[in-house]
């Protein structure tokens, strides 16, 4: 037998295997959010879709993980409105957040949101922002003031394990979240290109 059509055998065996395994691996409200991104994202709107979207927000979620253990960060299950200290969140729609140190009332934060939605806007930043309340997995963040009203619900909220300065603790967010929105991004592109 051929070679060639050895692997091509192999290949189609495999996607037929793995077709629908990111998918269904994520938790009904990560698949919510994806199932609405292939209409946002104008995608077709079929299982490959929602399969090479799935992936990429797996991706996602191991560069977020990997890069806040790299730098001592620790998840949490809420943060208090009351903490002075910062936090880096990810939605369940794959949008990030970081809030920065309480500093003279107001925190710095920045809104990346996931790329691919023509609905939100791809960054927002504000300097004075104002927690509207406590934030908890699987609820929105919701602001007084700033960059944004509300954000998606929260998938995973990630604190420096040793307090800090704040102005060290902002410098140290503000370099975790670009290299995590530098992966996103590049993960988004990947991923549209794909699709």
């Amino acid at each position: 037998m051929d070679i060639g059509l050895i692997l091509q055998l192999l290949t189609n065996t495999f996607w037929s295997k793995t077709m629908g395994e990111n998918f269904n691996s994520l938790v009904p409200e990560v698949q919510a959010h994806i199932r609405m991104l292939v209409k946002t994202a104008k995608l077709e709107n079929n299982d490959e879709s929602l399969e090479k979207l799935s992936g990429g927000w797996l991706e996602k979620q191991q560069s977020f993980f990997e890069q806040t253990k790299q730098r001592e960060m620790i998840e949490t299950e809420s943060f208090n409105i009351d903490d002075r200290s910062g936090a880096l969140i990810m939605t369940y729609s794959g949008s990030l957040l970081n809030i920065g140190p309480e500093q003279d009332d107001f925190r710095s934060v920045q809104y990346f949101s996931i790329g691919l939605r023509n609905d939100v806007p791809e960054s927002a930043e504000d300097e004075a922002s104002v927690l509207k309340n406590s934030i908890e997995k699987g609820r929105p963040v919701e602001f007084e003031k700033g960059p944004i009203t509300k954000s998606s619900p929260v998938y995973s909220i990630a604190v420096f394990k040793e307090e800090m300065d704040p102005a060290q603790e902002e410098e140290m967010l503000d370099e975790v979240t670009l290299i995590v929105a530098q992966d996103f991004a590049l993960i988004n592109k990947t991923t549209i290109q794909e699709s």
